[in-house]
């Protein structure tokens, strides 16, 4: 891969929706865009699972990062994006439900402000818009945040 290719992956995102909010994954990371299927449930007690899919013949666990995100659920959603999750040397597909469209978009990512969560990676300028840049690992292991905390942390 060339410079200029490793230059352009590294600054691609896949801007999703939950709720009224954007957000941006790292494109490099996102495997695919899912129309939705069956949501299996199971008894758990892991943080944000909320079930698995069954994708490709691989069983994919579907996080509701919503709680953490913008302080509820995303009840409704139009599409699981898949994304490779990273454990020691191998990857394994996680489902996060996703409730409008989704898209590519270039650009050069800003650190994050001081003080911001630690799932935040940086914003992304797109438009009059800054977009938070989410690392996926620290927010898939993020707890979720009491609704009055969220409702704060949306309005600033």
């Amino acid at each position: 891969m060339t410079a200029a290719a490793q230059a352009s992956a590294r600054n691609s995102y896949v801007l999703l929706q939950l709720g009224e909010r954007r957000f941006a994954l790292h494109a490099d990371i996102v495997a695919e865009l899912a129309p939705p299927v069956r949501l299996h449930n199971f008894p758990h007690t892991t943080p944000l699972v909320v079930g698995v899919i069954l994708r490709r013949g691989r069983i994919v666990p579907v996080y509701d990062v919503g709680p953490v995100l913008i302080g509820r659920s995303s009840s409704a959603h139009r599409f699981y994006l898949i994304a490779r999750r990273r454990f020691g040397n191998s990857t394994e597909p996680s489902a996060i439900p996703v409730t409008g469209e989704c898209e590519l978009a270039s650009g050069q990512a800003n650190p994050p402000e001081m003080g911001r969560q630690r799932y935040i990676a940086g914003t992304l300028p797109i438009g009059s818009d800054d977009v938070d840049v989410l690392d996926l690992e620290a927010l898939l292991t993020a707890a979720p945040i009491a609704p009055d905390l969220a409702s704060q942390e949306a309005q600033s």
